[in-house]
């Protein structure tokens, strides 16, 4: 499973190093395939461009939401089956929001992605299938332009003129 959290946490090395760590856990060890991967796996975050001539800087130099892509490659390098993904725009602006939420419509042709939000529209854009819960129970599942916009129950009506 790949984790994409809220806040970004690029491990304190380089940035290709953040990525390779996450190949390295898979049993890679030929430096030419590691570097291979590492670029592979910045490309599919739509980070390659921005990084390439500074691969050995500190991931910290690195905007929030670079950083977020960054995480996002670090987790994919591990070959997951599933993304879990933890309101993981909510600490970014929107120029980079939407780049994540681009990644993600690319990543679920080839990934399952679940994503925890509360933000509405974002389910909308991205999920297939969303699950409405309430302190912990399921309470409306079903495809997101039937449970956001003809809502059955009572909670989900009121979340969704009062945000609770």
């Amino acid at each position: 499973m790949g984790l994409l959290s809220q806040k970004p946490y690029p491990l304190p090395v380089s940035i290709f190093k953040n990525v390779a760590y996450g190949i390295k856990l898979k049993g890679v060890k030929d430096k030419k395939l590691i570097a291979w991967n590492v670029e592979q796996k910045l490309k599919e975050v739509g980070l390659w461009n921005e990084v390439k001539d500074r691969l050995h800087s500190s991931a910290d130099s690195l905007s929030i939401g670079q950083q977020q892509r960054l995480c996002l490659a670090r987790g994919l390098a591990v070959k997951p089956q599933i993304i879990l993904a933890d309101e993981p725009t909510s600490a970014l602006d929107p120029v980079s929001s939407k780049i994540i939420e681009d990644r993600f419509r690319e990543l679920k042709k080839h990934y399952t992605i679940v994503i925890v939000t509360h933000i509405l529209r974002q389910a909308q854009r991205l999920a297939d299938n969303v699950v409405f819960m309430h302190y912990g129970k399921i309470i409306e599942q079903g495809a997101p332009e039937t449970v956001i916009k003809n809502p059955q129950s009572s909670q989900l009506k009121e979340y969704l003129v009062d945000g609770f």
